[in-house]
């Protein structure tokens, strides 16, 4: 998956807005939910807990908890070349509820 596509699936969740994070790309609804690097091969996306180890769990070759405080909290990182779109769907939509709640 590339970035641009990343970006249309997380703007297609209602209320999601784009914005600058540091150098990063960010999209939120109430928070932010999910982060964008320039060179646009990673996304980092604020799951629960449960939610990191699941999707870890389930393809660990995408998906790693972030190596800092952050990714304690549940901040995982998704490796956007290798992924399908249903997986990104899958993921981004449970950050986008768990932002929105």
């Amino acid at each position: 998956m590339m970035a641009e596509a990343f970006r249309d699936i997380a703007l297609s969740f209602a209320g999601t807005s784009e914005q600058p994070h540091f150098e990063r790309t960010a999209f939120r609804v109430r928070r932010i939910y999910a982060t964008v690097p320039p060179d646009g091969l990673s996304a980092n996306l604020c799951l629960d807990p449960d939610g990191q180890d699941h999707f870890v769990s389930l393809r660990p070759d995408l998906f790693s908890k972030v190596p800092n405080k952050w990714g304690d909290r549940g901040w995982t990182r998704l490796a956007l070349p290798s992924a399908d779109p249903d997986v990104v769907m899958s993921a981004l939509l449970h950050a986008w509820r768990l932002a929105a709640a």
